[in-house]
């Protein structure tokens, strides 16, 4: 069942200038959706339009059967999507403590239900209990994405956005950013990847879209990519 649905998106930065171009998209509840697509094509325009840090001009955006494209970041949040961003979304001078009870601002007037959040934060990210009273600052570039994903998931979202999760990272800690997001996925969470990482994006999604001048190339399950991994890599590199 389609927890997300893009209609016919239109939007970009400058008026007149469109990046994304009658976009049509569907996120099944429960799966790893990827995004994959060369430089350009639109890929993190896409996420900030579904979160609205921009408007789609023309279209519709519909989140568990209600229109969304209007709606303001915060609300979004409240409904039940959570954006990770490109690099480490943290605040430096803070701790990892700070940081995840400044995820779970919306709820600050329900104590118990925010110490539950970073409780479940913590289990599922062991490293950050460890480091819990270290400023931001002190972590790794593992370390700091981690934070990131879990700042977003202490507020439940029924839908996480992740942008380009292995950016910048050692293989060896990328892989584990990886390993938790798909234990999220196992916890319930439908996931919307963007990712330059071809092979791994096709290694961990249940189905993908390949974008291309803010248009859908090609689509399909994992397997249909997976079978045509050397040409969707060069194609998502170069374009077509």
């Amino acid at each position: 069942m389609a927890l997300l649905e893009l209609e016919g998106v239109v939007a970009g930065y400058v008026e007149g200038i469109d990046i994304l171009n009658d976009l049509r998209m569907t996120v099944a509840g429960g799966s790893v959706t990827g995004v994959i697509g060369p430089n350009g094509a639109g890929k993190s325009t896409l996420l900030k339009t579904i979160f609205g840090f921009l408007h789609a001009r023309q279209g519709r955006i519909v989140f568990d059967g209600r229109e969304v494209q209007s709606l303001a970041p915060h609300a979004l949040k409240r409904l039940g999507i959570g954006y990770v961003p490109q690099g480490a979304n943290v605040f430096p001078q803070l701790t990892v403590h700070e940081n995840l009870q400044i995820g779970s601002w919306v709820y600050r007037h329900d104590r118990a239900r925010v110490a539950s959040m970073l409780e479940r934060a913590y289990v599922a990210f062991p490293r950050l209990r460890e480091k819990r009273r270290l400023r931001a600052t002190g972590l790794s570039g593992g370390e700091a994405k981690m934070l990131s994903v879990a700042k977003e998931l202490v507020t439940d979202p029924t839908l996480l956005l992740v942008d380009e999760p292995s950016a910048g990272l050692a293989p060896r800690i990328a892989a584990q950013v990886y390993a938790r997001l798909l234990e999220v996925r196992s916890a319930g969470v439908t996931i919307l990847l963007v990712d330059q990482n071809v092979t791994k994006a096709v290694e961990v999604s249940d189905y993908l879209y390949m974008l291309e001048i803010g248009r859908v190339r090609r689509e399909g399950p994992r397997q249909a990519f997976a079978d045509q991994l050397r040409e969707i890599i060069r194609d998502s590199l170069l374009g077509a």
